[in-house]
């Protein structure tokens, strides 16, 4: 399963690499929705520091939702993903290797984000070990559901819109509990935001057993 993960996550990397969509594209689009809401909500700077986590985490979760729809776009075409059901390969590493793939993407993506923030917010941070443990599991959280609600949609004309209806709902706790920790954080009081990670850890726990189990039926029905 290993092995299987880590060709999936090599060859969609290649692929990132090569057509450089998460640069070119969604960190763009992200650091413009970042640089929208600097200037509408600049002449209240209260507000501004108030806003940024949560905002930090709505540019990462649209930028998420564009590189999972990459990722399954590359498998829609030429018959990529009947040569993924037949290929041998076991379906929990085929899941594992995606979300190891996408979360690559976001973890680089949310890096610079993170250098955006603090240029345009002019953001303090304080917990930096708590920041980190935070983005990872929220980083895991969302590759994997968006993996597995991914391949649902896949096959499917409305995928493009399908996938966030799908995705939105199910991340929402995921998206409150890193919101809150990265307020912890940036409040100097790095205490308060462990407990929303412990909560987040348990839905990523969730999703990724979800995903394991879920992901070959899924597959081979989509």
């Amino acid at each position: 399963m290993i092995h299987d993960a880590l060709l999936i996550a090599g060859k969609d990397l290649r692929l990132e690499l090569r057509s450089r969509v998460a640069l070119n594209q969604v960190l763009p689009f992200a650091l413009l929705v970042l640089v929208l809401f600097a200037f509408a909500l600049d002449p209240d700077k209260s507000v501004l520091t108030e806003a940024t986590p949560g905002l930090y985490w709505i540019a990462v979760l649209f930028s998420a939702l564009l590189a999972l729809q990459r990722s399954f776009a590359i498998e829609s075409t030429d018959g990529n993903r009947d040569a993924l059901r037949l290929s041998g390969l076991d379906p929990a590493g085929i899941f594992l290797g995606k979300v190891l793939a996408v979360s690559v993407q976001l973890v680089v993506l949310e890096a610079l984000l993170g250098v955006g923030v603090v240029v345009l917010y002019t953001s303090r941070i304080d917990g930096w070990v708590l920041l980190a443990v935070t983005s990872v599991i929220a980083t895991a959280s969302i590759a994997a559901a968006g993996t597995l609600y991914g391949v649902v949609a896949a096959g499917l004309r409305v995928r493009e819109t399908l996938l966030p209806l799908l995705l939105l709902p199910v991340l929402a706790p995921v998206l409150i509990g890193s919101t809150r920790a990265f307020e912890a954080a940036l409040n100097g009081s790095p205490s308060e935001g462990w407990p929303w990670v412990g909560l987040m850890s348990i839905f990523a726990s969730l999703y990724v057993v979800a995903g394991i189990f879920g992901f070959g039926p899924l597959l081979e029905e989509s």
